[in-house]
């Protein structure tokens, strides 16, 4: 296990955003990022999750493949990522900054429209 402060966590998430290509980065539209310290009940049932530890990250919100016309007015996709199931599952410093790194870019695939099925296919690759 490896600890890190808040802020410091919060540092590898943006760290793994400012990673993508700047054509990605750009046709990031109505998103927030936050960063919580574990799951809530609610967001273990939304992500159909059992185990807290479990549970990276959770992308809440309208894909933008999935946007029409009439999108407008419309709150802020969200995506959380839990620091405590990061920090659990890596012993270093660089594995949790790799962990991070792959969590963002995996709840950011969803915003993207890019399945969890299609995210396996290509993980296995």
């Amino acid at each position: 296990m490896v600890k890190v402060s808040r802020a410091e966590f919060e540092q590898l998430v943006w760290e793994a955003v400012d990673t993508l290509p700047s054509a990605l980065r750009d046709r990031i539209a109505n998103l927030e990022i936050e960063v919580k310290l574990k799951p809530s009940p609610a967001d273990l049932a939304d992500a159909d999750e059992d185990d807290p530890n479990e549970l990276f990250g959770l992308y809440r919100g309208v894909p933008l493949t999935e946007r029409g016309t009439h999108y407008d007015m419309t709150l802020p996709d969200l995506i959380t990522i839990f620091q405590r199931p990061h920090e659990l599952a890596c012993n270093s410093l660089e594995e949790l900054r790799a962990e991070v790194r792959r969590t963002v870019l995996h709840e950011l695939a969803h915003h993207f429209g890019i399945s969890d099925d299609r995210l396996d296919e290509l993980d296995a690759y």
